[in-house]
């Protein structure tokens, strides 16, 4: 049993609000309260922000991932590392459970920025001394800190949830070539086959699906995704595998994003269920939807924050 930490003057732990009850259940698993934050606008709209617990001489963990809305959540994150710094916080962990601004990790034409690269820079300027995190969107983002980081992966949860509600034989599916690494160390931990889907994208948020790679004729198969933005890649690949004869199409995906037409699509789609992790909060309209099920990431990051404080290794939470 993964043993607690205590309110012993060491660390704190602190929320933004972007996904308050995700870090309230973390404190839960950890047996601590969550430290307290007065945070609020001025009138133009700036983030103001003031931490009511002292910090000095402790180790800081702030929770907050930078999902919509991505510019408010991230500049609270931000002044949340800065209040601290100033406050003399020893060690500040910046648990970010869903990394924004990840899909641009590379320059694919002239004159387009990096921006998981400046967010890196941004973190560490303020003050971060390490980063807690999950899924990147591509796992070389951890090359643009120079603070360490510590990347944890959603898919032990998805594999004990499938192991549970889904017997039979499937094919673990990666909706694209850039998630085949992903899908395929998915499909090692289930010992299942891997197909994959070869498409084209023709203007960003559109996918059009070509052609299903490997057989999935008469199988359950299982689509692995680290997030779900516009669920048209998603959807999209649903359809292309029951044309292929595929008897039921699941998705398991880290990140709910679910923006634009999402749930709309899903809704409509011949996926059978989409699993999906608290990293993100849902918004109203995902919450009715019976065909998204979310389970919680809570413990996963409980654990990486104890591993974090006491200095014991991480190796069985990949």
């Amino acid at each position: 049993m993964e043993k607690k930490l205590n309110n012993d003057e060491k660390f704190i732990i602190f929320s933004g609000n972007a996904n308050l009850p995700l870090a309230e259940e973390v404190c839960e698993h950890l047996g601590v309260k969550l430290g307290k934050t007065k945070i609020d606008k001025f009138s133009d709209g700036e983030t103001q922000v003031e931490i009511l617990d002292r910090v000095r001489k402790k180790e800081v963990f702030i929770i907050q991932p930078t999902c919509d809305p991505v510019n408010n959540n991230l500049m609270e994150l931000l002044i949340m590392i800065d209040s601290c710094k100033r406050s003399f916080g020893q060690h500040i962990t910046a648990v970010i459970p869903y990394f924004g601004y990840a899909r641009q990790d590379k320059k694919v034409k002239p004159r387009v920025p990096i921006t998981a690269k400046l967010v890196a820079d941004m973190l560490e300027a303020a003050g971060a001394a390490r980063i807690i995190t999950i899924d990147l969107h591509a796992n070389q983002i951890q090359g643009f800190f120079n603070i360490p980081v510590d990347h944890f992966y959603g898919r032990p949860i998805f594999v004990e949830d499938i192991k549970k509600h889904i017997t039979k034989e499937i094919v673990i599916v990666s909706a694209d070539a850039g998630g085949v690494e992903r899908a395929r160390g998915f499909a090692k931990m289930l010992d299942a086959d891997l197909a994959i889907i070869d498409k084209r994208r023709p203007k960003p948020n559109e996918a059009k699906v070509m052609n299903v790679i490997g057989d999935v004729d008469g199988k359950i198969t299982v689509i692995y995704e680290d997030m779900v933005d516009t669920a048209g890649t998603i959807t999209e690949t649903a359809d292309a595998l029951i044309n292929k004869g595929a008897k039921e199409v699941y998705v398991y995906a880290v990140h709910p994003v679910l923006s634009g037409p999402a749930i709309e699509k899903i809704e409509k789609s011949q996926i059978k269920k989409l699993i999906v992790t608290n990293t993100i909060p849902l918004h109203a309209e995902a919450m009715k939807c019976k065909k998204i099920k979310q389970l919680s990431i809570a413990k996963l990051l409980a654990k990486a924050i104890i591993r974090a404080h006491t200095g014991d290794g991480v190796e069985d939470l990949f």
